[in-house]
């Protein structure tokens, strides 16, 4: 003990207070429960009152060294124009905000998949619904069919409302097609060609043309007309015989 007063002597320093700014204060009392201002009350192991009493400690001091301070005509409030050096560097705060804007452009991406996954979700389940109904819809045809079979029934509504369904499609079509017309190139072919007209079907008989023989010549028709040399001239294939010969001259 006497060591340490020895250095504390040899080290000490007979400074004004202004220098040293030190204020000391003994246990300070909490306003709010007085009879927990003993030692025992303080329990070192609760984080929350060793840091209450921290606080009220720092804070008896400070409202110790506030009116000596305003004695000595010391200024305590920091002016309005005070600038202060930033503790980082403009480098250092220059890769932050490239951190923050990339993090914020992952988050923008990943909230652009979500609201993507969510419509391709959407679209799915609209798809589904619409093949379920159609699938109900034909269960029930189907099942309506299989009762007009077998006696069940005598309606025949589901056949009623098919073929309006598809009139109403048919003609939805033709008023959309009448409504469109042909394309710039199709009317320009049928301005520089024409329309032919009807080309399937062109050559079938009629009633009258089968009945009309007055174009038929019976020396044309059996090869008898002049030049034609009559029955021998249509045989023109050689014999077995000759075409066995001819084969074994080729061997």
């Amino acid at each position: 003990q006497k060591g340490l007063k020895q250095c504390l002597s040899e080290f000490k320093q007979q400074l004004a207070w202004v220098e040293r700014l030190d204020v000391t204060l003994g246990q300070v009392v909490d306003p709010v429960s007085p009879s927990a201002s003993n030692k025992d009350a303080v329990d070192p192991e609760n984080d929350f009152q060793r840091e209450m009493s921290f606080y009220r400690q720092a804070q008896a001091a400070v409202l110790e060294a506030l009116p000596r301070l305003r004695k000595l005509q010391i200024p305590t409030r920091r002016p309005d124009d005070y600038f202060a050096e930033m503790a980082k560097s403009d480098q250092q705060m220059q890769k932050i905000r490239q951190k923050l804007k990339s993090k914020q452009e992952a988050m923008e991406r990943s909230e652009k998949a979500k609201q993507l996954r969510a419509m391709r979700k959407y679209g799915k389940k609209v798809q589904t619904e619409i093949l379920q109904r159609r699938q109900k819809e034909k269960k029930n045809m189907l099942n309506a069919v299989k009762k007009y079979q077998k006696g069940l029934s005598d309606k025949l509504d589901f056949l009623d409302e098919e073929q309006t369904s598809s009139q109403g499609n048919k003609k939805g079509n033709a008023g959309q097609r009448m409504k469109k017309g042909p394309n710039a190139k199709r009317r320009y072919k049928n301005q520089k060609f024409g329309f032919g007209g009807k080309k399937k079907g062109s050559k079938w008989n009629t009633k009258e043309s089968f009945n009309d023989v007055s174009s038929f010549r019976s020396k044309v028709a059996h090869n008898k007309g002049p030049g034609k040399g009559g029955k021998k001239a249509l045989n023109k294939r050689p014999g077995k015989r000759a075409r066995q010969k001819m084969k074994s001259r080729a061997r």
